[in-house]
């Protein structure tokens, strides 16, 4: 079942979703602002504890829109609700610049045939994003991914794809996906 879904999604384009559009922000701003994240997520993006995500090289407007969504209380965590729940648009915008100036660089650890079939149309074999509004995977730790798959698996999160996509995932399956994503050497450097 997973794979045909997946199969299924992996031609879709992502019509009628609305994503955060860059708002112009501020790279300078948000370099300065960023100093609260960087406990974290690094003053770069590259993530210092193993269940916060790498956000150095994400998109401005994925960025902008989970920044958006904890600020209003659409997506809940109990660190980033609070972080967020102070940001302006202007400060949102200009963290999002300021962590998509970051240039993310990954380089595969395994063969490529191995990597998991329902991803790959949207992250990427290489955990780098290639659809608008989807985050890379690459170098993620397998804590962080795994939480975040069960998540969209039992409506903790709930997105129009990821819920379906990993509805039927069984545990032994997230942790392949999790596992693979976490292989990947990734790099975050300025543009």
């Amino acid at each position: 079942m997973m794979r045909s879904l997946a199969l299924g999604l992996g031609g879709i384009i992502l019509a009628g979703t609305v994503f955060a559009q860059d708002a112009g922000g501020d790279p300078e701003a948000g370099r300065l602002l960023a100093g609260q994240c960087r406990t974290c997520h690094g003053i770069d993006g590259y993530a210092k504890i193993p269940i916060a995500p790498h956000i150095g090289g994400e998109q401005a407007a994925y960025l902008a829109t989970q920044l958006t969504a904890f600020r209003d209380g659409t997506r809940v965590h109990e660190m980033m609700s609070v972080v967020a729940k102070s940001l302006t648009d202007q400060q949102i915008a200009d963290l999002a610049a300021w962590y998509a100036s970051q240039h993310a660089t990954a380089t595969l650890q395994q063969d490529v045939s191995d990597a998991p079939a329902a991803c790959v149309s949207c992250h990427g074999v290489d955990g780098i994003g290639v659809m608008d509004g989807v985050p890379n995977l690459a170098g993620e730790t397998n804590i962080y991914i795994d939480t975040q798959l069960h998540a969209f698996r039992n409506g903790k999160r709930t997105h129009e794809i990821m819920s379906a996509v990993s509805a039927d995932m069984t545990d032994t399956e997230i942790r392949a996906v999790a596992d693979w994503y976490a292989s990947i050497k990734l790099e975050i450097s300025q543009k």
